[in-house]
């Protein structure tokens, strides 16, 4: 090898180093300024300060925890109490929760040392360790107080309201009542309701007891008066589960059912006209390129809300996404094996059913399990805008900004939901699959 030789390859050697070297540094500082360019169009700094942590903090509560909440009606000055104020969570006539004391002046302990005191002629008092006491009436179409104009970020007030949040609970007072709840961790009324004979009775006394209820057994009533909570409604939400799992099912097996004959004709094994194929393969595409969202929404002004138009939506998009996945299998099968069924004298439609369909049946079972079991979640969105299943109660329990309880309630029936299809999906397609294998 000669002076000149080993000069080039050095040079070409050196040149390929600072190639590689420009890269491994362009990419980094590529990347870096995509990260700045985020930073400032979505203005991240202006994000962050318009955020309001306490409201996060206040909504991350609501979901493991109820509120009690004790109110005064300034016209008739009745005082009522009830969970989460719903009238059907109402505490029953003489009964109150043991935290409320007193007839003409009400106590009520709202807990680290907060009184809140209901006295005659709608006058409300407030004390606040730390702080002080807050005083508050309704006279003359306003609410007076004795705040100063300048008041603490925790408590706002004007002349037609005065809220007041603290850690431990919050008092409103407004021009038709005195409001207050007090936090409690758990879900209250999850089980029964007051108005049920089984409130407050274990499962050991229902199981074992003696009777509860004079007029039901213990074990048919508990679970009457469990199914038809009106709280939390567990029967509704049942229906709501089996709506959403049907919508998933009705629009997968439907969307196999109808892509697999559309998938011989986009297959250019088994389609000849190349018209034909172009057509079903456009088709394809532009099904499956419209997001089951958009669906959802042309086909309920099309049919109406309800589960139906959910499945029709999975329906369409999936038979883009089945009619590519099996035409791309269909061109992939073993030409000695329909040459084996045609031998035999088979007709063409025998030779797809003998020869052609059991070769892609493990592909079609895989992606359409898989498949159903990713349109379960899809269900749930998809049905808090077509109306129908878990995604609907979701979506009102959202929409009325205090019920997080329940919302928490219903993300972890669809997370429970989506875990068992999960399973059984994967159960299924190792039983089905590896059956069809063997065979």
């Amino acid at each position: 090898m000669t002076t000149a030789t080993l000069d080039m390859a050095k040079t070409g050697a050196e040149a390929l180093i600072r190639r590689k070297q420009m890269i491994a540094y362009s990419i980094p500082a590529l990347i870096c300024l995509y990260l700045g360019y985020i930073f400032f169009a979505f203005d991240i700094p202006g994000l962050a300060q318009r955020a309001k942590w306490e409201n996060a903090v206040t909504l991350a509560s609501d979901t493991w925890s109820y509120k009690v909440h004790v109110t005064r009606d300034h016209r008739s000055g009745d005082i009522a109490y009830a969970v989460e104020g719903e009238r059907k969570g109402t505490y029953p006539q003489g009964t109150r929760p043991d935290w409320v004391s007193g007839d003409k002046i009400v106590v009520v302990d709202l807990g680290g040392g907060q009184i809140l005191r209901l006295l005659p002629e709608n006058r409300s008092e407030f004390d606040v360790p730390g702080y002080g006491t807050i005083e508050a009436q309704f006279i003359g179409g306003r609410v007076v107080t004795n705040l100063g104009e300048t008041t603490p970020a925790w408590i706002n007030a004007s002349r037609n309201r005065v809220a007041i949040t603290t850690d431990q609970a919050r008092v409103t007072v407004t021009r038709s009542k005195t409001e207050a709840f007090r936090y409690f961790g758990g879900w209250e009324l999850f089980w029964y309701t007051f108005d049920s004979p089984y409130y407050g009775h274990g499962p050991l006394d229902i199981l074992f007891g003696a009777q509860i209820d004079p007029k039901r057994g213990n074990i048919p009533g508990a679970w009457a008066d469990f199914w038809s909570n009106p709280m939390w409604r567990h029967g509704d939400v049942a229906w709501a589960i089996g709506e959403t799992i049907l919508m998933a099912f009705l629009g997968t097996f439907g969307a196999a059912m109808v892509a697999l004959p559309l998938a011989f004709m986009a297959a250019k094994r088994f389609a000849p006209f190349g018209a034909l194929r172009l057509a079903m393969r456009r088709l394809f595409d532009f099904v499956r390129g419209v997001d089951a969202l958009i669906w959802t929404v042309v086909l309920a002004r099309a049919f109406g809300p309800g589960p139906l138009t959910g499945a029709l939506a999975i329906l369409v998009t999936d038979t883009g996404t089945f009619g590519k996945t099996f035409s791309e299998a269909l061109e992939n099968v073993d030409q000695r094996q329909i040459e084996g069924i045609s031998s035999t004298g088979a007709k063409p439609l025998q030779r797809y059913r003998f020869g052609v369909i059991p070769q892609i049946v493990p592909v079609l079972l895989a992606q359409v399990l898989y498949f159903l079991e990713s349109n379960t979640r899809s269900a749930t969105i998809i049905g808090a805008i077509t109306g129908g299943g878990i995604g609907l109660l979701l979506t009102q329990a959202m929409q009325t900004q205090k019920d997080w309880e329940e919302v928490a309630y219903y993300i972890s029936l669809v997370i429970v939901m989506v875990m068992i299809m999960d399973w059984v999906s994967g159960w299924l397609r190792a039983r089905l699959i590896g059956r069809v294998q063997v065979h």
